[in-house]
């Protein structure tokens, strides 16, 4: 299937080429199903296979080389996201390290804090989170309660918060805190903490989901924590919420491309399935009804990367808005979601097994409408430009 190795046209470049080759040898190599399940059971991706995609150029693709980086850009990151739904590893957070949390440091972290930071997380030397939601804020992010109170050159975080990717692996994390709680969004501060030996800290439960297994989604506590006052980021109280409204765009392609990435894979396991399995005395692929539904779900997914790529080159140019990133984020989520639910139904009772990857993906994509701002949250931006 083309759909599984073509680039968009914003990409056709032999660096490109030579990155998505990387990447897929790297998966192949790296995440065999065998390798795959284990994490699955285990919850986490262990921290040698980080340290083997620092070694292979994967980790901080986009950052600049004399920080250890890959000298690349978001391309580069768009390749990666959307190989990683194409190979059915949606539960490991590259994208959370790579594309999201990374160019937090990048745009705001000092050049003393940039050169500590970054060139680990490159490395896979340390794992990176972003912890934004709470028990009681999701994507109403100024509705936060965790504080962080100023006390001479210190910072002290107290809350909770939950949902976290690569939160038991995480060495760093970025949290969104209030630093003056009577102002609402205005109040809202990043601040770095860097988790070793840190007293204070607690990782809660790696929390128990329907897909994604291998994601160590975490709750994490912060009681009385203290981190030195020049971690936060942008060196000035209050921007925090600014700083993740202008990063939220780009999470929102990152899902948008992961969800492609999926929708693809589930169309050629199906093709691939229905053109051995026999039923009647001729292959399922025979049936027109068969035939009718791969074709829809062709044409749609076809249509969408279309779209998608179209995003990834306005993204690259710095005119990607707000709202076309929440439309390529709920289109491309509902889709996913259609298209394997679909796709399962011609597996029949196998497609019920969770030995079969269909069926992983089944649970894995559910979130996809939830994550990065739900489908109704996305709507409702959308609805703003109207």
């Amino acid at each position: 299937m083309n759909a599984m190795t073509s680039l968009p046209p914003a990409l056709a470049d032999e660096s490109y080429e030579m990155f998505a080759e990387t990447v897929r040898r790297f998966f192949e190599r790296e995440a065999s199903p065998e390798r795959v399940q284990e994490w699955r059971d285990a919850g986490i991706v262990p921290r040698e296979v980080w340290r083997a995609a620092g070694d292979a150029g994967l980790l901080g693709a986009s950052m600049p080389a004399e920080l250890g980086g890959g000298g690349g850009d978001f391309g580069h990151e768009a390749i990666l996201t959307r190989e990683v739904g194409r190979h059915n590893l949606e539960g490991w957070g590259l994208a959370v390290h790579n594309a999201i949390v990374l160019p937090y440091f990048l745009s705001y972290a000092n050049e003393e804090q940039k050169a500590r930071w970054i060139p680990k997380l490159c490395a896979g030397e340390w794992i990176c989170a972003i912890a934004m939601t709470e028990p009681h804020a999701g994507s109403d992010l100024q509705r936060i309660r965790t504080t962080a109170r100023r006390e001479g050159d210190e910072y002290v975080i107290n809350g909770q918060k939950v949902f976290i990717s690569n939160g038991q692996n995480a060495d760093i994390i970025v949290v969104a805190a209030k630093t003056d709680p009577t102002l609402g969004a205005k109040g809202v501060s990043l601040i770095v903490v860097e988790t070793a030996d840190l007293p204070g800290y607690r990782r809660g439960r790696n929390l128990d989901k329907i897909g994604n297994e291998m994601s160590d989604t975490s709750e994490l506590f912060f009681d009385d924590v203290r981190v030195p006052a020049e971690n936060l980021l942008g060196g000035v109280e209050g921007k925090g919420f600014t700083q993740m409204m202008v990063k939220l765009p780009q999470e929102r392609l990152l899902t948008a491309l992961l969800c492609q990435g999926s929708a693809e894979r589930a169309l050629w396991l199906t093709l691939e399935y229905v053109k051995e399995r026999e039923i009647f005395g001729q292959r399922l692929f025979d049936f027109q009804n068969t035939q009718f539904k791969l074709a829809e779900m062709k044409t749609e997914t076809t249509i969408s990367e279309a779209f998608v790529d179209r995003c990834v080159e306005q993204h690259m140019r710095g005119e990607m808005t707000t709202e076309l990133a929440s439309m390529a984020k709920l289109y491309t989520s509902e889709l996913c979601g259609r298209v394997v639910d679909q796709c399962l139904q011609f597996f029949g009772g196998y497609g019920y097994m969770t030995e079969y990857p269909i069926a992983r993906m089944y649970k894995d994509v559910r979130v996809r409408r939830i994550l990065a701002g739900s489908s109704e949250v996305m709507k409702m931006i959308i609805a703003r430009s109207l």
